[in-house]
């Protein structure tokens, strides 16, 4: 009889159910607390007027966790130093988006050689997240695989949906479910309509396949989530972080009833990728909130200890420390200079 299922399929590995990675690699009651009154304050700084300066920072992806753990000790103490005027959130991305093939992150390959240890993958991503929020710091991450939440949603204090993904019902719903306080970003061609529609999908009441903490294929049922905001980070036509931009974004979030909230990515298309225009893009955002506009509610920096990235796949004893291997990055020097003037500013 001729195969007619997984034709093209080589191999099937099973793996843990969501509850027994989460029994494994377990979050303490400090870190439960972090997570939950960080929400809070990432509420605050999206829809309530005068709040704190929401800042996404940190490297394009997590693929070096001891260099990665570096960084981290010096934004949580550069975190405490501003947070009167700044809310940092450390970016910790673990899923990569790819528009043709390329390496998929930390929890698809966690030994950057094609290995596909998805298991591997999501126990070093909860491990690195408790890690982090012990050191007092925040998360935020972006969710590419709907299945991937059940894993370590409940370290994540922010949470992104990327350009590729706006537009798709299956991250609309999934945004649905999610506890924490979320981005939707404009489209790769720069459209903002996506993003305006998933905001609100996304806040609505959703039902759709899914997998329960248990390991089981369930029908998931949501309230919607209220906390959902639009990002600008450029587009195929150039970057959308001027004031007009910015004013025609939020005359669009007004017109459709929504809160004019706007976050604003100082990296990808808006530094057309290069990190040496990334200082000034960010200047020019924390600019316009220091004179006034409200709406722009926060930022998004890609930074690491070293600048640049370095290129990959290549032998990993020749990989440089502390230096993306995915977009370019601003050095840790350039990071803290421009969050201190930041700060001086708001």
């Amino acid at each position: 009889m001729a195969k007619i299922s997984d034709v093209n399929v080589l191999s099937k590995a099973p793996l843990p159910s969501p509850a027994i990675l989460m029994h494994d690699v377990a979050r303490t009651e400090g870190q439960a607390d972090l997570v939950l009154s960080s929400r809070e304050a990432i509420r605050d700084s999206l829809f309530v007027p005068d709040s704190r300066f929401l800042l996404i920072v940190g490297p394009c992806s997590i693929h070096d966790t001891d260099a990665c753990r570096i960084y981290a000790e010096k934004l949580a103490m550069l975190a405490d130093e501003v947070k009167d005027k700044i809310l940092i959130v450390m970016r910790v991305y673990f899923e990569k988006p790819r528009t043709t093939v390329g390496w998929k992150g930390l929890i698809m390959d966690p030994d950057l050689d094609g290995s596909d240890n998805i298991h591997k993958g999501l126990t070093l991503a909860r491990e690195f997240l408790t890690d982090i929020l012990s050191l007092g710091l925040p998360t935020a991450t972006e969710l590419l695989d709907p299945i991937t939440p059940q894993y370590i949603a409940d370290l994540i204090s922010w949470s992104a949906i990327g350009a590729r993904t706006s537009e798709s019902q299956t991250h609309r719903q999934m945004a649905s479910g999610l506890s924490m306080p979320l981005g939707f970003k404009n489209t790769t061609s720069g459209d903002v309509t996506a993003a305006v529609n998933a905001i609100k999908a996304a806040s609505h009441p959703q039902t759709f396949l899914g997998v329960s903490e248990e390991g089981v294929a369930s029908a998931i049922s949501t309230a919607g989530n209220p906390h959902c905001h639009l990002i600008l980070r450029g587009g195929e036509n150039g970057p959308n972080f001027d004031p007009d931009s910015i004013k025609k974004t939020r005359d669009i979030l007004l017109k459709n009833d929504l809160a004019p909230g706007i976050m604003v990515d100082a990296s990808h298309a808006n530094c057309g990728k290069n990190c040496e225009q990334m200082p000034a893009v960010f200047e020019e955002i924390v600019r316009q909130r220091a004179q006034g506009d409200t709406s722009v509610i926060g930022a998004m920096l890609e930074s690491h200890l070293h600048a640049g990235s370095q290129k990959f796949p290549q032998s990993l004893d020749q990989l440089a420390y502390g230096q993306s291997i995915t977009d370019q990055c601003i050095d840790w020097e350039t990071t803290e200079r421009l969050i201190f003037e930041a700060a001086s500013m708001l």
